[in-house]
């Protein structure tokens, strides 16, 4: 998923890496994408995007989960 320069990336570029790595559940290169994004466009879906993900991170408790 990485490129191979990744200072030129857009915003929304920046953001759609953040998606992808955020459905192979790698959150925090997920999250460091979208920071990239907010970087360059403070008004980037990243911003809506990175608060989810925070907000899941923050309540999800491995112990409450039972397979």
């Amino acid at each position: 998923m990485n490129t191979t320069n990744d200072n030129n990336l857009t915003a929304k570029e920046w953001y759609e890496q953040g998606n992808g790595f955020r459905q192979q559940g790698n959150w925090q290169q997920a999250i460091n994408c979208y920071l990239e994004a907010i970087e360059l466009d403070p008004c980037s879906p990243a911003v809506e995007a990175k608060e989810m993900l925070l907000s899941i991170l923050n309540f999800y408790h491995k112990d409450a989960y039972n397979p």
